[in-house]
């Protein structure tokens, strides 16, 4: 993957942050905090702001804008907690956040988080192995496609899917994700392009589908460990071990990104060496023409789409934590880069061995099952190996999840959507209230079985996902000047033409969900159209405070004009 970079030169976009419709001038000794990061942004004056703002005064050649002298101030109480203006230094002058400027150029201002500035950022490989276990986490989960729809199609399925889905996803995701360097990731694309009612719908769906994805892990982990542990089969051992589980997985990324990642890197290694050691030994038992079984008339089309879907989307999740990435425009892409050649290899890899090396039982492809052909083809301690790498797969996946989820909400109070309580950090820098928030979600929902808890979150995925693509063909169309450190290489028309593929898909998923599926889901996006009129009713009454972030970024440009968050 590549990016390219626009017509700003060492900048970014400006993008986030409202300032509720009150005129703030630009006082023409104002500069930041040396603290702040200070980028070149090339503008020009066009057009006046609606809602009552002030334009920026003096004269503009195309390049530059003459701040005014004039300072004027807020003359009524906004909705949210107003905090300090924030201002931006160029070579032409200081240049106020909120501020009319032109569409020719738009300059990205990095932003400044100073509550986590103390906390050491991610780097690539640890953002590798956060993406892998994000997405996959392992072939763990890949089994029932074999049990759909045979080997052969099980192994097209992994092979093509990538590309109609998972390619696009990441692509939207590196170019997204660059244009919006901050915690948020797609609630932030959402509200840029279709405004903030929508964002907080893109927020609750995902923030919902990714609870009820979590809520599986904890289970899982005790599936592998069980036929070792008859005790925790079920009743109250069980229910205690899912309660401690979560517990001891909530604590670790309550510690910090720092930890999550190199958790991930270590338990990504124990998870994949495993198949390594299955293949070779697997070698003498292999029989290519096992891979050709196919049968498409006894194809249960629901259950494979859903296995493969399920296996291989969530790449845009990371998106959610970008705010805490190490040179996001740089790291994001090559990170999405190399965690999809993990993931591909990972599920492709080990279908091969189990599929080529044991006579095909279809039945017998459950979750699971992978070590039963570990112990077919290389003994009980084999079996044992895989099962603690499925169980330490379930945990990474669990911590990898919640990270997403909890600064996804983060993200959101950040812009006001949420009560600013969901907005505080712990001394680790690691969001308490949405860490707290999501743990709940994962024990309530642990009850659902393996199938519904697939099923429904693929379901509100799928809603979260349409919204996405709009949003990134609408930003393309309306904002073509906007700096985007990586670009895919390819026009309005083909931005278009990449996301119909995977819509395609996506309507196929939803027309083949169970009635039950479809009705628990609805109910769910229906609370979420009445939850955001709710909140600002909140709001408005000061039952709970809400505050939009000073350090937040912000896009600007008279026709190129993202609008405020």
């Amino acid at each position: 993957m590549e990016g390219s970079s626009d017509s700003v030169r060492d900048g970014r976009k400006h993008h986030g942050g409202a300032s509720d419709g009150n005129s703030i001038a630009p006082s023409s000794e104002t500069s930041r905090s040396t603290k702040t990061l200070q980028h070149e942004v090339q503008i020009c004056s066009s057009d006046s702001f609606r809602d009552g703002r002030k334009q920026h005064g003096g004269a503009s050649d195309g390049n530059s804008i003459a701040p005014s002298s004039e300072t004027s101030r807020l003359t009524e109480t906004p909705q949210h907690e107003v905090q300090e203006p924030r201002t931006t230094t160029t070579r032409e002058g200081n240049i106020e956040m909120g501020e009319c400027i032109d569409p020719e150029h738009v300059g990205v201002v990095e932003p400044n988080f100073p509550r986590g500035s103390n906390f050491k950022k991610v780097s690539v490989l640890p953002l590798v192995f956060i993406i892998f276990y994000e997405v996959s986490g392992g072939a763990f989960g890949a089994e029932d496609s074999v049990k759909a729809a045979g080997p052969c199609l099980a192994l097209i399925g992994f092979l093509v899917f990538p590309l109609i889905w998972s390619l696009p996803e990441a692509l939207i995701t590196a170019e997204m994700g660059t244009m919006f360097p901050v915690n948020g990731g797609y609630v932030v694309w959402v509200s840029s392009a279709l405004g903030p009612y929508w964002g907080f719908q893109q927020g609750w769906v995902k923030w919902l589908s990714g609870v009820i994805d979590n809520a599986l892990y904890p289970v899982l982990f005790l599936d592998y460990l069980k036929p070792s542990i008859p005790a925790l089969g079920g009743g109250v051992p069980r229910i205690a071990a899912v309660l401690a589980l979560t517990m001891i997985f909530t604590y670790l990324n309550y510690r910090g990104l720092t930890i999550v990642g190199w958790v991930a890197i270590l338990l990504g290694i124990f998870t994949l060496i495993p198949f390594v050691v299955m293949g070779l030994v697997a070698i003498p038992k292999l029989e290519p023409s096992r891979w050709l079984v196919v049968s498409l008339h006894n194809v249960d089309w629901n259950l494979y789409l859903n296995t493969l879907f399920w296996n291989l989307h969530y790449w845009d999740s990371i998106s959610t934590l970008t705010g805490e990435v190490d040179t996001p425009k740089k790291t994001l892409p090559k990170a999405l880069f190399y965690a999809m050649i993990l993931v591909v290899v990972g599920y492709l890899f080990p279908l091969l061995i189990g599929t080529g090396a044991v006579p095909l039982n279809r039945e017998l492809w459950t979750d699971g099952y992978f070590s039963d052909i570990a112990k077919i083809v290389g003994g009980v301690w084999l079996r044992w190996w895989i099962q603690a790498a499925a169980a330490m797969s379930n945990m990474g996946m669990f911590v990898a999840e919640m990270n997403s989820d909890s600064f996804q909400l983060l993200g959101m109070a950040e812009r006001g959507m949420l009560p600013k309580c969901f907005g505080k950090r712990s001394r680790y820098g690691t969001p308490v209230i949405g860490i707290m928030f999501s743990a709940s979600g994962v024990i309530l929902l642990s009850w659902l079985s393996f199938q519904e808890i697939i099923a429904a979150e693929n379901f509100l995925y799928c809603i979260g996902m349409i919204l996405e693509f709009i949003a990134f063909i609408r930003l393309r169309m309306k904002y073509p000047a906007a700096s985007r450190p990586f670009k895919i290489p390819v026009g309005t028309v083909g931005a278009v033409l990449l996301c119909i593929p995977p819509t395609v898909l996506i309507g196929v998923v939803l027309v083949l969900s169970q009635p039950r599926v479809v009705i628990v889901s609805l109910i769910a996006i229906v609370i979420g159209l009445f939850m955001q009129p709710f909140l600002k009713d909140v709001e408005r009454k000061r039952w709970m405070k809400f505050s939009i972030s000073s350090d937040l970024p912000d896009l600007h440009g008279g026709n190129n004009r993202v609008p405020t968050l």
